[in-house]
């Protein structure tokens, strides 16, 4: 359980995530700080302390810092923890998110006054106007397509070229995953799907997201790209795949779980 506002003693001892604007903050060694607070070197007293879980048997702190970056190369975002470990990736998605919230959170949406943290949970509230905020989380559905023994993958405006993934969106307001799922499909390459497995989720800190993943079915329609969206997408062989997401991210996951599916038909 998250817990927010903790007092922080200078001999308490853990694995310290210090976030300033999205991003985690590094050693010398290019690693997460360890150890004793005291121990710490910090250019300004941190504005907020939370405990955020455990790493191993360390326990793990989020610590909200604002001050001036001096070197960037000392900082890092959260998908660049993604091949350490999925223990520490999880950490740090969680910790630049709660970070984000409190930040964020510090008057009311709705009539503009301050608002205060809630001691019992992770929550902000409004004293005057009682409107209550919790930390956001937008769901967002990734699909892996197959058919005939090929992967459809795209390039979004936002990737470099030879840079291709399965396609992904958000969830809109109304919407099971799998409603958005195939609408997503639909609008993004023009084609229908069926018969969607769920894969897995993942946090996915940009700034708040939470990816699902799903493998479907080709039913029918040609590849017709969204304008301004996807800049290109064909169906790939397996033994023919261009650039692709790390396997530590959901989306690399699903490619690979495809791969071997191929893989083991054809050895049969």
């Amino acid at each position: 359980m998250i817990k927010h506002s903790i007092r922080v003693t200078p001999n308490r001892k853990g694995i310290w995530f210090i976030v300033n604007r999205g991003r985690i903050w590094l050693n010398a060694k290019r690693e997460l700080p360890q150890g004793t607070y005291n121990e710490l070197i910090l250019s300004a007293e941190p504005e907020q302390f939370c405990f955020i879980g455990q790493l191993g048997d360390q326990d793990a702190y989020l610590l909200v810092n604002h001050d001036h970056i001096a070197n960037e190369d000392e900082w890092v975002t959260p998908r660049e923890l993604l091949t350490v470990s999925d223990e520490t990736f999880q950490l740090a998605a969680r910790a630049v998110q709660v970070a984000l919230f409190l930040q964020t959170h510090r008057f009311c949406g709705q009539c503009g006054s301050a608002m205060s943290l809630v001691s019992w949970e992770l929550a902000a509230l409004c004293n005057k106007c009682g409107h209550r905020c919790y930390p956001r989380i937008a769901p967002c559905v990734l699909v892996g397509i197959v058919k005939d023994n090929q992967i459809l993958l795209a390039r979004s405006n936002r990737h470099r070229a030879g840079f291709f993934s399965i396609l992904a969106g958000f969830v809109e307001s109304g919407e099971t995953l799998e409603q958005a799922a195939v609408r997503e499909v639909k609008e993004e390459v023009g084609i229908d799907i069926a018969n969607l497995r769920y894969v897995g989720s993942q946090p996915w800190p940009f700034p708040h997201s939470l990816m699902t993943g799903f493998i479907a079915d080709y039913v029918a329609g040609d590849i017709v790209c969204q304008p301004h969206e996807i800049e290109e997408a064909y169906w790939f062989s397996f033994d023919q795949l261009p650039e692709t997401p790390l396997e530590q991210t959901l989306s690399g996951q699903i490619i690979a779980q495809l791969k071997q599916i191929s893989d083991n038909k054809k050895a049969t």
